[in-house]
């Protein structure tokens, strides 16, 4: 079954159990999958769609930041349950560990010396990670290992 099926049967059992906080968060994700095939002229890949649901999730962890700045613990609460629904979907995130040695193999392959190569070490890279890791860790982490073959 593939991912986009998955989605649609568990939006479905979340409508027949009444589930609203699951069935907004479905549908949210749903929507914003049917905006980017309808953009993109074409059926998403699995990437793809692992893409999108963790830029739902990023979504989600920026809200909870702004809410408990702003004191709001009920809104907290809702947007943590939400990501925790977006979670299950996304494969197991890499450990900074796991990047590190991912990104160690990209510049040997790519004979990267310099932070000036970084754009190279990053384009062979995220590929690797999509959906897997979030794209600001692995840009930190390629940046510090560059800065440190100087």
């Amino acid at each position: 079954m593939s991912l986009k099926d998955k989605l649609t049967e568990d939006l479905k059992q979340a409508m027949r159990q009444g589930d609203e906080l699951g069935r907004s968060t479905l549908r949210l994700v749903m929507a914003a999958i049917k905006n980017a095939e309808i953009e993109k002229r074409r059926e998403l890949e699995e990437g793809e769609l692992l893409a999108i649901i963790a830029k739902e999730a990023k979504q989600r962890h920026e809200s909870i930041d702004q809410f408990e700045r702003g004191g709001r613990q009920d809104l907290v609460d809702r947007e943590e349950a939400e990501l925790q629904i977006l979670l299950a979907y996304l494969p197991e995130q890499l450990s900074r560990e796991e990047i590190e040695a991912q990104a160690r193999q990209i510049i040997e392959e790519v004979g990267a010396t310099s932070p000036a190569q970084m754009g190279q070490v990053m384009r062979q890279l995220m590929p690797l990670m999509q959906g897997k890791a979030d794209g600001k860790l692995v840009s930190q982490v390629v940046k510090e290992l560059l800065a440190g073959r100087t």
